[in-house]
């Protein structure tokens, strides 16, 4: 059984609130578990069926707080629709600083106002996929440490750095010869471009794009054509990244 004052802090993480009260937030499912178990992240405790901890003993440390529980105490306590293995709290880490001369060695992506917590998870991997030394969210970004963005993240929570910076701000101060791109119907062909993997590149919300002050700090404007034929009104942040991302790494 799951103490009940565990169980009312494991549901108050559900919210931001708590997240930031605390600096903790739920990882939930086994595999999910078992990527921050291998990080470099503080695990505060972990939640797990006796089949789990059983199966993982190895990955579960003596001095790591470990309560047994039922699936259906998982399932009540977290935000999966079902869990049969595990959950864990896990301790929010420090944001390190963002050296101002890292976009001129590698490739940041910076998010205006991406809400949707699926959609932040995916760029996360997609960060983590390329190797991206880290992702910049604007103030009105999802929380990167929501249950849904740590799900849909499938373990680059625990590997990718994550920074919050006012990008309106942040980017006329980065020095001159740094490229900052972002989408727009209006921009270069990307697919006739020679891209390196150098820069910010900048991604807003499907529903709206760059916010005015994003967009006028662009250095260069990107465009992903359409197929003949295509009918699309619109891509997917996620999936536009994907194909932008791809362009700036091909030939690596």
């Amino acid at each position: 059984m799951v103490s009940k004052a565990l169980g009312k802090y494991v549901q108050s993480l559900h919210q931001k609130k708590y997240r930031h009260r605390h600096g903790a937030f739920l990882v939930e499912g086994g595999k999910s578990v078992l990527e921050l178990l291998s990080s470099a992240l503080e695990t505060e405790h972990v939640l797990a069926t006796p089949e789990f901890a059983d199966q993982y003993r190895a990955q579960l440390p003596s001095s790591l707080p470990l309560s047994l529980a039922t699936e259906h105490e998982l399932t009540q306590l977290g935000t999966l629709a079902t869990n049969t293995t595990a959950l864990a709290i896990a301790r929010q880490p420090a944001t390190p600083p963002l050296p101002l001369t890292l976009p001129e060695t590698g490739l940041l992506l910076a998010l205006d106002e991406v809400r949707d917590p699926g959609n932040l998870g995916t760029l996360l991997r997609l960060a983590d996929w390329y190797g991206l030394p880290g992702v910049v969210l604007s103030p009105g970004c999802a929380d990167a440490y929501a249950p849904k963005t740590v799900a849909a993240s499938m373990g680059a929570f625990a590997r990718v750095r994550v920074w919050e910076r006012d990008l309106a701000e942040w980017l006329p101060t980065l020095p001159p010869a740094v490229g900052i791109y972002g989408a727009d119907l209006e921009g270069d062909n990307v697919h006739r471009l020679a891209l390196r993997p150098a820069g910010v590149l900048v991604m807003g919300s499907e529903s709206h794009g760059l916010t005015p002050g994003v967009a006028a700090a662009l250095t260069r404007k990107l465009h992903i054509p359409r197929g003949a034929g295509g009918q699309a009104e619109s891509l997917n942040v996620a999936i536009s990244a994907a194909i932008l991302l791809d362009n700036f790494f091909r030939g690596q």
